[in-house]
């Protein structure tokens, strides 16, 4: 468990397009490229062993990315090594960041300074949405699976905890990058159950139509 007085004002950061971790949730990571070998290795020899993940974003007219404000960090929590000297880590999702600006040198991969502030929930207990209709958004949820050719352990997710449910398929949803990150931003688990919806209804609508769920 890592509390608030333990959060670092420095963490690396790994920006990846699409990868998407929430408090709490759990993200597997092959780690190959050199730069982010040495980003884990370095991990490794913290005590908070935290890693910031980020979804960079396309600069208009520049072909520049650049670091979206908002992230989460993940404390390393699993490891493996392969023999060709790749690494296999999962995430435990602890507190979403600010970026204050980021430091420039010394390391292959980037680092910033973050405000931890505004964020206090991540750190405490697992979040309730009082108005979560399950049945209805798995119905809604088996039409979305079904149009993306997607299968699930059915059985799983009706005995879910409620923000385990939703988080996990925040995570795991083959939403884009922006979409993404408007899931990460929400400031509570009903907000982002309802932005979950929301993508999922627009997804299954091609963008038109009248179905929406409340």
């Amino acid at each position: 468990m890592i509390k608030a007085i333990d959060l670092p004002e420095t963490i690396p950061i790994f920006p990846l397009p699409g990868a998407l971790l929430l408090p709490r949730g759990r993200l597997p990571l092959h780690i190959f490229e050199p730069r982010y070998l040495a980003m884990v290795e370095d991990c490794l020899k913290t005590k908070h062993r935290l890693i910031g993940m980020i979804q960079p974003r396309d600069v208009p007219g520049t072909g520049e990315k650049r670091l979206n404000a908002i992230g989460c960090a993940g404390r390393l929590t699993g490891f493996s090594e392969t023999e060709d000297g790749r690494y296999m880590i999962t995430l435990a999702g602890a507190s979403r960041f600010r970026v204050r600006d980021e430091v420039q040198g010394f390391t292959p991969y980037r680092r910033c300074n973050v405000d931890w502030s505004g964020f206090g929930r991540d750190l405490g207990p697992v979040e309730e949405d009082a108005g979560f209709d399950r049945d209805r958004f798995l119905a809604l949820l088996g039409r979305y699976f079904a149009a993306q050719n997607l299968s699930t352990d059915w059985s799983g997710l009706k005995e879910a905890e409620t923000e385990l449910l939703i988080n996990s398929l925040s995570m795991l949803c083959p939403f884009g990058t922006e979409d993404k990150q408007a899931l990460l931003e929400a400031p509570s688990l009903t907000t982002r159950r309802e932005t979950l919806v929301t993508l999922i209804e627009f997804a299954l609508r091609g963008g038109a139509g009248d179905e929406v769920m409340q």
